[in-house]
């Protein structure tokens, strides 16, 4: 291999994945700072109680719908979200779908995505400190780290939506695509609730969870666009050129 040839090769690599890769950094930026923004907005909007017009309706609605058998199911659910659940969840799936699409993309963008989640996740639950709801109106175990935001609603919203993105691009079928979406979306909308409905966060460290989780996966989903346009043009080549006939017949013999 020449190393013209060789430069054209790695020109073809490297410029789509500096592309996905800047753009993921960029975006992982701003959304730590969208975290930071949402801190100082969260400390203008409460009250002396650090608490909103939303929080305590919603934890007293859930405290009249519990009950054992239902405490233990949403329980078991959540645990999905956590520290050890969803890491699980997510590189199954990830394994599955990388076997399926035989490329390293999907490692790259969960990974990358949970990785910018779960710092922002850092950052808010350290500026804010925020309480939790007291012991006596959760349900147990119990969780003794800052409440917002909710680390479970913004980990499973970014490692799912990011998964469920995958998933479109690789199942072509409409309806394997529309169950995909349909899935992911209830999902990340019943690991929020079963945050509030447990007692271990308010309604709005979900609600700054969703957002931020939202935001962060259109990033993610528009690096990966990125790429491809770069990379569908990198492989496609310059374009071709035609000589017209009749400036061709002028051409000396």
């Amino acid at each position: 291999m020449d190393l013209d040839t060789f430069r054209a090769r790695a020109g073809h690599w490297f410029k789509p994945y500096a592309a996905l890769w800047i753009t993921m950094l960029v975006g992982g930026v701003l959304v730590v700072i969208m975290a930071l923004l949402g801190a100082e907005v969260y400390d203008n909007v409460v009250d002396d109680e650090g608490l909103t017009s939303l929080d305590l309706p919603a934890l007293e609605l859930s405290q009249s719908l519990r009950n054992p058998a239902l405490d233990a199911g949403v329980t078991a659910f959540t645990n999905i979200g956590g520290g050890i659940g969803m890491p699980i969840l997510a590189s199954m799936l990830t394994a599955w779908l990388t076997f399926l699409s035989r490329t390293w993309r999907p490692i790259i963008l969960v990974g990358g995505a949970a990785a910018v989640s779960t710092v922002a996740t850092t950052i808010g639950k350290r500026l804010v400190g925020r309480t939790r709801p007291d012991h006596v109106e959760a349900v147990p175990p119990y969780e003794t780290s800052p409440s917002f935001p909710s680390g479970h609603t913004l980990n499973t919203t970014v490692v799912i939506g990011v998964l469920v993105y995958i998933m479109c691009l690789q199942f072509e079928i409409a309806w394997a695509r529309i169950t995909a979406i349909a899935a992911g979306v209830v999902f990340i909308i019943a690991m929020g609730l079963s945050r509030v409905f447990l007692g271990h966060h308010w309604l709005t460290d979900v609600m700054a969870g969703w957002f931020l989780g939202l935001a962060w996966v259109g990033i993610v989903i528009l690096a990966h666009r990125l790429f491809h346009v770069l990379r569908k043009r990198e492989h496609a080549g310059p374009a071709p050129t035609f000589e017209h006939p009749a400036i061709r017949d002028e051409q000396p013999s």
